[in-house]
C-alpha cells in the first residue's frame, strides 16, 4: 500500500522538491487549499492526488514525475500566463504517466516530455488548455470515455510530431484557425480548420489509421469519385451549440500512410471527400492542392461533418466551372439544404431540372433553374406534375439535370442524373 504525504493547505513561493527519489511508494495528497505563487515551484516524483476536498491554484510551475489525479478544483488565475504543469520522468526513470480524475482540470501551459515508447501519457481526465501544450516528447492517448483535450480561445499546440502528438479526440473552442495535433500508431497526421464564426464554437477532431472494418462498412461512393483512400480518415465534428457559420478544412497527405495510387497527379485529381450518413456514400467536397506543403483544402465551407478522407476524382467528369449538385434537401427553415442546391447552375441558363418519385411520377419540372425562385423545396410543382403544391413525403427521389455547356471547344448539352434524399416534416 502506498504511503501518503498529506497537504492540508499552504503557499509555495519556491521549493526545490517535495519528494525524494528513493521514496517511490508514496503519494502526495492535497486535502486543503494549496497555492503555487508566480515564481513558485512544486516538484514531486510521488503520485499527486488532489482530493474531493482539495483546491490547487497553480500560478507558478509544477513538475509531475509520476501520475496525476484531480478530483476537485485545479486552476490558475486569469492573468497567470507563466503557469505551467510539466509532465515528465525523473532522471533515469521510465514508464507511462496517468493523468486522471473525476473533475476537469484547468491548465494554462502544459509541457509533455516523456520518452516512453508507444504511449507516454494516458489521459483519463478533461484537460482544459488556456495557453499552450508543448509536445516535446511522448504520445498522449486521450481516453474515449473519460478523456478530452480541449484547446480554448488563444490556446496553441506547439511542436507536434511523430514522437509527440495526441491520439484520440482533441477539441477546439474559439473563433480562430486551429491545427489539430492528431496522429495514430506513432504517425502525426494533422488536420486544420479555418476560423469559425463564434468564440464559443466547438469542433472535435480525431485521426485513424488502418481501420479496415471502418471502410468495409463505408465503401459506397458517388460517381465522380475514383480511388478512395481506405487506409486513413479524419473525424471533424461540430458542437451542438455552434453558430450557423461553417469552416473550410485542410488535410495533409503522407507517403507512409496515403496510398501512392492517389498521389500520381494530386494537383489535378486529389480531392477531400466526406461520408454522407444520409445518403450512405462518400461525396466530393472538392480540393485546392498545395504540393509544396502536401496539403489540400476544401474550396468552400464543408457541406457537412463527420468522417473525411482523400480520394481521386474522375477528371473526365469534371468540367471547368461546372455545376455541383447536392443530394440532400431538408426544408426546415434552418438555412441549410432548404432546397435542392445546384451550384453554378445560373452560369448555364439554358437548363432543365426534372425530379421523379420512386414510382417514376414527375413531381417537379422547370426551365432556367434557380433564376426566379424556381427551386425544388420539397413540394410538387412545375409544368407537368400531379397534385401541384402538395408537400412531398420523406424519401428518395431521382433527378435529371440537362444544361448547355459552353467553352473553347464549343457548345454541347450535358445530362446529369442521380438520387436525392428529401427529409420532410410531412
Amino acid at each position: 500500500m502506498k504511503k501518503k504525504i498529506i497537504i492540508l493547505g499552504g503557499l509555495l513561493i519556491s521549493l526545490p522538491s517535495i519528494a525524494q527519489k528513493e521514496k517511490k511508494d508514496q503519494v502526495l495528497v492535497n486535502q486543503g487549499k494549496f497555492s503555487i505563487a508566480e515564481g513558485g515551484l512544486l516538484s514531486t516524483i510521488y503520485d499527486f492526488t488532489n482530493t474531493e476536498k482539495g483546491i490547487v491554484e497553480n500560478n507558478g510551475s509544477a513538475y509531475y514525475y509520476n501520475n496525476f489525479k484531480n478530483d476537485n478544483l485545479y486552476y490558475h488565475k486569469d492573468n497567470a500566463t507563466k503557469s505551467v504543469a510539466v509532465f515528465t520522468k525523473y532522471e533515469d526513470q521510465t514508464g507511462q504517466q496517468l493523468i486522471s480524475g473525476s473533475k476537469s482540470t484547468d491548465f494554462y501551459n502544459v509541457v509533455l516530455d516523456n520518452a516512453e515508447p508507444v504511449v507516454a501519457f494516458d489521459l483519463k481526465n478533461e484537460a482544459n488548455i488556456r495557453g499552450s501544450v508543448d509536445f516535446k516528447d511522448g504520445i498522449i492517448k486521450v481516453d474515449s470515455l473519460k478523456g478530452m483535450l480541449t484547446f480554448h480561445q488563444g490556446a496553441k499546440a506547439l511542436h507536434p510530431s511523430d514522437k509527440s502528438h495526441a491520439e484520440g479526440y482533441v477539441e477546439k473552442i474559439g473563433n480562430e484557425e486551429f491545427q489539430y495535433p492528431k496522429g495514430d500508431k506513432g504517425i502525426y497526421r494533422y488536420a486544420r480548420i479555418t476560423a469559425p464564426e463564434n468564440v464559443k464554437d466547438a469542433y472535435e477532431g480525431k485521426y485513424n489509421l488502418d481501420d479496415k472494418n471502418f471502410f468495409r462498412a463505408r465503401n459506397a461512393k458517388s460517381g465522380v469519385i475514383d480511388l478512395l483512400n481506405e487506409r486513413e480518415y479524419w473525424t471533424i465534428d461540430k458542437g451542438n451549440d455552434n453558430s450557423k457559420g461553417d469552416i473550410m478544412l485542410t488535410l495533409s497527405w503522407d507517403e507512409r500512410t496515403t496510398p501512392k495510387e492517389l498521389l500520381a497527379n494530386p494537383e489535378k485529381e486529389l480531392h477531400i471527400v466526406r461520408w454522407d450518413a444520409k445518403q450512405q456514400l462518400w461525396v466530393d467536397e472538392g480540393g485546392v492542392v498545395d504540393v509544396s506543403k502536401k496539403e489540400i483544402t476544401t474550396p468552400a465551407s464543408v457541406k457537412g461533418y463527420g468522417f473525411f478522407t482523400l480520394a481521386t476524382v474522375k477528371t473526365d467528369l469534371i468540367l471547368d466551372g461546372d455545376i455541383v449538385i447536392y443530394n440532400l434537401v431538408t426544408p426546415d427553415g434552418d438555412g441549410k439544404n432548404d432546397y435542392f442546391i445546384i451550384d453554378n447552375i445560373n452560369k448555364f441558363p439554358n437548363n432543365t431540372v426534372e425530379i421523379y418519385n420512386r414510382w417514376g411520377v414527375k413531381v417537379f419540372d422547370t426551365h432556367n433553374y434557380d433564376s426566379a425562385g424556381n427551386v425544388f423545396k420539397g413540394y410538387s410543382d412545375g409544368r407537368v406534375t400531379i397534385n401541384r403544391g402538395e408537400k412531398l413525403p420523406t424519401g428518395t427521389y431521382f433527378y435529371i439535370v440537362n444544361y448547355e455547356y459552353k467553352d473553347k471547344k464549343g457548345s454541347r448539352m450535358i445530362k446529369k442524373s442521380g438520387y436525392l434524399h428529401l427529409e420532410s416534416s410531412k
